[in-house]
């Protein structure tokens, strides 16, 4: 039996239908393994030991208003787990990368999924970008200049965003005017002071947007998420519809080209959203969509993860 801990937020008000995280501590449960949760802002450092205001999970079932029951809080010392998943959702923020500066000192001893140090070095929007050829055409600047200049250049159809954003909040489509650009960006820096990110638009987005499941470097599977009409996001947080999907020869290619750094880095877990033949993001923080893909497909990646888990300890 192994003691796995989770970071996450918290367990009783996950949906038990699309969360991966209450998906995966089921698999690990069902297996007869000690679970234990706790929320990053329980977490704790002194004399170079990492500790967790703690809950052991005691029951734990897909079933809507009694799927989980816990035990009393306690400290709990994170050194004495045998593996860590690092799960709770994005902002990518200060606060987030704090998290994965303690959970580093749990490593090697504890294995944390994914590795926090690559986490931290790896936000969605900009680990993309050392990899040529997989991306829209895009832009990262604070300049309303420069981003007016490249709404000129890419036929006058651009994707604004912020850089560390999810979820699809604060996606615009400036499309044939830029009218109120300026007042895009002033309330944007109001609210961080974060660059933006623009990208060229890609139709394809209305036949949906790919997310790609990889599991330690290897794609296993893929749901494709339709926007609503009237909509350009497909983020299910927004209203967009999961369907099945197959990978194409184009996925399978994103995937050998990127795979093999995922793997180097500890990432085992992973999300790629893909619009058409291009990719715009690399989620390696709180991926999501297992649940579909497993109704969809069959694929069951939280058993991959709990085998994975159980080969290395």
């Amino acid at each position: 039996m192994l003691k796995i801990a989770f970071q996450m937020d918290p367990i009783t008000g996950v949906n038990i239908d699309g969360d991966s995280t209450f998906d995966i501590a089921l698999e690990a449960f069902s297996r007869g393994h000690e679970i234990w949760v706790y929320e990053p802002r329980h977490l704790s450092f002194e004399d170079g030991r990492v500790r967790a205001t703690a809950q052991k999970v005691e029951t734990l079932q897909r079933v809507k208003g009694d799927h989980v029951s816990l035990a009393a809080p306690v400290t709990l010392d994170l050194h004495g787990v045998d593996a860590v998943f690092l799960r709770q959702d994005p902002p990518f923020d200060t606060s987030y990368i704090t998290t994965t500066h303690l959970l580093e000192h749990l490593m090697p001893e504890v294995l944390v999924v994914n590795d926090p140090r690559h986490v931290r070095d790896a936000p969605e929007k900009l680990f993309i970008t050392h990899f040529e050829g997989i991306m829209p055409p895009t832009l990262i600047t604070s300049s309303e200049r420069e981003i007016r200049d490249f709404f000129e250049r890419h036929d006058r159809d651009i994707v604004v965003k912020p850089l560390f954003g999810n979820g699809g909040a604060g996606v615009f489509r400036m499309r044939d005017s830029a009218e109120n650009l300026a007042s895009l960006v002033e309330m944007f820096q109001q609210i961080s002071r974060d660059p933006l990110m623009a990208q060229a638009f890609v139709p394809d987005v209305r036949n949906g947007d790919k997310r790609i499941i990889l599991v330690d470097g290897e794609p296993v599977g893929a749901i494709n998420r339709v926007p609503a009409e009237g909509e350009v996001r497909a983020n299910m947080h927004v209203g967009g519809k999961a369907v099945q999907s197959d990978l194409t020869e184009r996925d399978l290619e994103l995937c050998a080209i990127i795979g093999p750094e995922l793997k180097r880095r500890g990432l085992v877990f992973t999300g790629i959203d893909v619009i058409g033949d291009v990719m715009t993001e690399i989620n390696v923080t709180s991926p999501t969509g297992i649940q579909e893909l497993r109704r969809f497909s069959g694929v069951d990646v939280s058993k991959m993860l709990i085998d994975w888990v159980e080969a290395l300890r």
